[in-house]
Order: C-alpha cells, then structure tokens, then sequence
C-alpha cells in the first residue's frame, strides 16, 4: 500500500485514444486507492499520448506542468470541413482538395509560426462566461471567443498523400491543434479537419517515456525528496 503522505511525485501515461483524461485519472485513483491525483493538461478522447499525472503533494505544482511546452503529431485529412474541427464533428462542407500539392502546404506553414493569435474552438475546455465551451457545444450552442496569443516554434509536414497530410508541432501552452488544422484548410481553401492526434512530448517528458494505463504500477511513479525538485524541473 502506498504511504500517500510520503508523495511528491508523477507519473507520464500514454493517454489512449477514448478516454478523457479524467477517466485516466480516475483509472489511477482507484490503482492506487488515493484521492490526491489530478492531471496537467487535458487531452480529449480523441487524442493519444503524453498525459502527465500528478499525485499527493505534487498536485498543488499542476500550474507548473500544464506551462510546459508542448509536441504534437497530427493527421489533417483536407476536404472535409466539421462542426468540432475532427473527423469525429458533424460534417459541414466538402471541397475540391486535388489541386493542392506538397509545396503549397509548404508555403503557409510559416504563417502558423512564431508568435501569433488563435482563437479557441468551441470544444475547448476555455471558459466563456463562467461555462466550459465544449459544454456549450454540447447543447448546440456557439458563442465569440476571444483570440489568445500562442506560439508554434516548429511546424514541419512528416508524410503527405492526399487527402492527409500528416505534421509535426511545438507550441506553447493552449495551442490547439485541431483548431490549427482548421486554420491551414482555410488558408488552402479546401478546409480540413483532424482524424489523429497524438502529443508527444510535455516539457521534458516524451513518449517513449510514458507507460501504458494497463500498465499502470508502483514502480512507474517518479518521487523527489521535496516539492522544490519538482518546481525547479525544467
């Protein structure tokens, strides 16, 4: 049984497509029958990947991870433009996309790059008027989101073939991805939607690293002496 007062640490899980991340969590808790475990950084049911999960004393730090710099691999499937900006949305509209070539996608990726503005998408888990967004989207409802300064350091095409285009992000914290596959459909002018996603990397801690939620144990946890390890984690 684990001392849970004795914890000061973390665990990195392979989130898995069709869990949110609460249910992960949830998965955690009931393992290790504590009550101090949260998350830094939601993933939705969608996404794969790097989910960091913090537990006992290290869940006061969650500011401090969900700050972290962030990677992502993403698949655009172009033509297809829906409701949540993911293949999972109802669609809205299709376009003609077999004009577009490799180096077209080329050319406008460096709008995407530095420091730039992104407006969030309804199913995002931002607060509009005291209310999650993606709850809104669930009762059909849109309303005007402010746009939020974002960074996006890399953005490289890793396989193209039509209709895909897959690629690779680093970004700051709350870019989002599929909103940012929105965004290059529109600028193509074919619209695109996301059908994969997986981050990679949070911060320091990469996928390889990352243990798979049925194989969840003791011994995957990372324990510090203190919390000041923890906070000066870079």
């Amino acid at each position: 049984m684990i001392d849970q007062r004795k914890i000061n640490g973390l665990m990195v899980v392979n989130k898995p497509q069709g869990m949110t991340s609460h249910d992960v969590v949830s998965v955690i808790r009931k393992k290790f029958n504590m009550r101090r475990v949260g998350h830094a950084g939601t993933l939705d049911p969608l996404a794969t990947g790097v989910l960091i999960i913090l537990l006992g004393e290290s869940t006061r730090l969650f500011k401090k991870f969900e700050s972290f710099d962030k990677a992502y691999r993403a698949t655009l499937l172009l033509g297809t433009t829906t409701t949540t900006a993911d293949i999972q949305g109802k669609i809205l509209i299709t376009k003609p996309y077999a004009d577009v070539t490799e180096k077209k996608v080329e050319d406008i990726l460096p709008r995407f790059t530095g420091e730039t503005e992104q407006v969030p998408p309804m199913v995002s888990a931002v607060k509009v008027g005291g209310e999650r967004l993606y709850k809104l989207a669930r009762k059909g409802i849109e309303v005007e989101r402010p746009s939020r300064k974002i960074r996006i350091d890399i953005l490289k095409i890793i396989n193209f073939v039509l209709p895909e285009v897959q690629i690779s992000v680093e970004c700051s914290k709350g870019t989002y991805i599929r909103q940012l596959a929105q965004d290059i459909g529109e600028v193509l002018g074919c619209g695109a939607c996301i059908t994969q996603i997986q981050r990679t990397k949070v911060g320091p801690f990469k996928l390889d690293e990352a243990v798979e939620i049925n194989d969840v144990s003791e011994k995957y946890i990372r324990q510090w002496e203190s919390l000041d390890q923890l906070v000066n984690l870079q």
